[in-house]
């Protein structure tokens, strides 16, 4: 470095670190990096590496030289595939295709989102489409199909293979049938047909199901016309504000926001008869039983008896948890304290905060963000060897200045891959928290070294002030530790194959690892490593985490009923087609599974967008709970900083990601192979009152 670009190096450093308040530069490195505010670049001397160092993506332009270079080393790659003799090399040559599309495609569609600049988005959207197109085109080229039939039909031939191996060539199949390959031409062009309209189909109900309806503002009172987005003499609601205290502004905005569209009505039916008749074309009883197959569950039935169990162990507690709002409901209308669907959010929450007063303003100085990430560090490093070491970007590596970089750094291993962390709010991104995988690991024949794995962490948290770092409040934080779960599963795998590669697994085990984090996130001894006061440095009251552990439980019941009716919804649209409107369908399962009233002229399905990306398996997230929890009590509970136990958890299974069946996953993890009931008793024990009563007696 000469020594003009390390004076300027010195002043930028000189700068971030003069943004962090006196009082809080005992923050680790990382913890400090994290408190500071972000910082304008110098890029005076530095070149555009373009995005995530991609040479070619240093203007939009690129993604069109991007997206050419992986489609001619994908025909070179078909015909190798092609012309080669069955064995290893084969599933290999497949995972480099896979890798090669998915390196631009998976990094196209987060910048779709993501990029400020209209520009970008629109040629990653280009890319996707291209990258999309050549994906449905490879998922139905005979050829190439058969090059994995005559491996995997060929005993001898299989013998030889690892398990991963055989495992992964068996995925790449599975891939092949759901795509109607093994028909014949008429009916295989019949599939791409319907996944062609599908993806049209998908596209328009997300879009639908976040537009914002509108509604005459002489309809709506006019002391409440101020709470809504006003346009002339209409106002537009674009949500259910269910935090209002107002029980007249709740119920407008449910009965407004959930008015049926007849058009979007029309894009839903459509598109569920699309993946039924799909799924039939392609030798499945529904779409259900297709999106299932190779996850810990297995079938629709499974997870219907899942939920029904879970459902009647909770029908007396969750009765009592309705009994409880009607009652505060009352206390606060003691007009009308009849209980509405609007009402529940609100009055569980209002329950919660009169019993424990978990009023977040009162946590939230005790979590900086930067001291969360410190937190996550000391519980990475105690469980797993593994260091977050704070790198600044070069020109052009990122999408916008105030996104951080990690280097995941293990002990002994060394670089094990690379976090970028786009924490704050801007108005183009995505407000929901979420994962990117950009690039996944594997190891390369080519070079013979491993791909590091990149992954983005995306949140939408407020910017740091003049005064004070970015706070959290307890459901930030926890949300940060979520993600940061799917991240380190992506971090710490070694999967020879990206094709399974960390959270490319089964959806009702991908959840795990994140879910699981959670529970160290709200657990005093690791806590206390790490809450402290941004200004006076006071760490966080063991009592106060107490009251939130606590206060979780309170309507724990009816929040946990509300899943499972939005999960049993999924599976009946995605089961065997009904003589019946989505909207009977659903007034029917809330009556059965939720047991608050339906509301008429409404159809909540019609924001039910997780029936995109989660279609036949929203239940995931409970599964996923339930796993989590038997993982914790049973291995974390005594020792949350256990290193035996971190690295059992990571050999057993966050370093397969897919590369194995997820419930072997759990049998290693757990010395047993849990049941259905297993998970029940596992998600009820946990509304058990003081089920954290050993948080404050740890002392003792």
């Amino acid at each position: 470095m000469s020594a003009c670009k390390r004076l300027i190096y010195v002043l930028k450093q000189r700068s971030l670190w003069g943004n962090i308040r006196r009082n809080v530069t005992t923050w680790s490195p990382v913890g400090a990096a994290f408190n500071a505010k972000p910082y304008r670049r110098l890029d005076l001397f530095e070149k555009n590496v373009g995005l995530f160092g991609v040479s070619e993506l240093n203007s939009p332009a690129g993604f069109q030289v991007a997206s050419k270079t992986a489609l001619k080393n994908t025909e070179r790659l078909v015909e190798k595939v092609c012309t080669s003799p069955p064995g290893v090399e084969t599933v290999e040559c497949f995972d480099q295709l896979s890798d090669g599309l998915c390196k631009v495609a998976d990094l196209a569609d987060f910048i779709k989102v993501a990029h400020p600049d209209p520009a970008y988005r629109e040629a990653a959207e280009k890319t996707c489409i291209e990258i999309g197109t050549v994906v449905e085109k490879l998922n139905t080229n005979v050829d190439l199909c058969k090059s994995l039939k005559n491996l995997l039909e060929n005993p001898e031939v299989v013998s030889r293979l690892d398990p991963d191996t055989r495992r992964v060539a068996e995925l790449f199949m599975f891939d092949f049938e759901i795509s109607g390959i093994h028909l014949d031409d008429k009916l295989r062009k019949e599939a791409v047909s319907l996944h062609v309209k599908l993806l049209d189909l998908n596209n328009e109900f997300l879009i639908g199901s976040h537009m914002p309806n509108r509604i005459a503002k002489s309809a709506i009172p006019e002391h409440l016309q101020l709470h809504f987005a006003s346009e002339g003499s209409f106002v537009q609601i674009g949500g259910l504000h269910a935090d209002s205290p107002d029980d007249l502004l709740r119920e407008i905005a449910y009965r407004v926001y959930l008015y049926p569209n007849a058009d979007l009505m029309d894009c839903l039916e459509e598109l569920l008869k699309c993946r039924y008749k799909l799924a039939k074309l392609v030798g499945y009883e529904s779409y259900g039983h297709r999106a299932l197959k190779g996850t810990m569950a297995k079938t629709p039935e499974t997870v219907m008896r899942f939920l029904q169990l879970l459902t009647d162990k909770l029908s007396n507690r969750t009765a009592k948890d309705y009994e409880m709002m009607r009652d505060m409901k009352k206390k606060l209308n003691p007009r009308n304290f009849e209980l509405m669907p609007w009402d529940h959010p609100f009055l569980s929450g209002v329950l919660r905060a009169e019993r424990y007063n978990i009023e977040p303003s009162l946590y939230s100085p005790y979590f900086s963000l930067g001291s969360c990430m410190e937190g996550l560090n000391n519980l990475f490093s105690q469980l797993y060897g593994v260091s977050l070491m704070s790198e600044h970007p070069i020109a052009g590596e990122v999408w916008s200045e105030d996104v951080r970089k990690l280097a995941v750094v293990h002990e002994t291993e060394g670089l094990l891959g690379y976090i970028y962390c786009d924490f704050y709010h801007r108005s183009e991104k995505p407000h929901q928290d979420c994962h990117f995988t950009i690039r996944g690991g594997r190891w390369c024949q080519e070079t013979g070294q491993y791909q590091l794995p990149v992954v983005v962490l995306m949140l939408s948290l407020p910017h740091p002030t003049k005064n004070a770092p970015t706070l959290l409040t307890p459901g930030m934080m926890e949300n940060l530790f979520h993600e940061m779960g799917h991240a380190m599963h992506s971090m710490l795998g070694r999967t020879r194959y990206q094709h399974v590669t960390g959270t490319r697994c089964a959806t009702d085990f991908a959840e795990v690892p994140s879910i699981l984090m959670e529970y160290f996130a709200t657990d005093y001894r690791v806590v206390s490593q790490f809450a402290r006061h941004y200004e006076t440095g006071q760490p966080l009251p063991e009592s106060m985490v107490a009251r939130l552990c606590e206060s979780k439980k309170v309507c724990g019941a009816a929040d946990t009923q509300l899943q499972i009716f939005y999960a049993v919804l999924d599976q009946i649209y995605h089961g065997k087609p009904q003589n019946r409107s989505t909207t009977e369908i659903l007034k029917d399962m809330q009556h059965k599974f939720y047991g608050l009233p339906y509301t008429p002229n409404t159809a909540w399905q019609l924001r039910f967008s997780h029936l995109i990306g989660y279609g036949a398996k929203y239940y995931s997230y409970l599964m996923s709970r339930a796993v989590a929890s038997m993982v914790w009590k049973q291995c974390f509970l005594q020792d949350p900083l256990n290193r035996d136990m971190g690295e059992r958890y990571r050999r057993e299974m966050l370093a397969h990601g897919g590369s194995k069946e997820p419930m072997l996953m759990v049998e290693g993890m757990l010395q047993k192979r849990p049941t259905i009931e297993d998970f029940v008793d596992a998600l009820v024990s946990e509304l058990n009152p003081n089920f954290e009563t050993f948080i404050m007696d740890s002392e003792s």
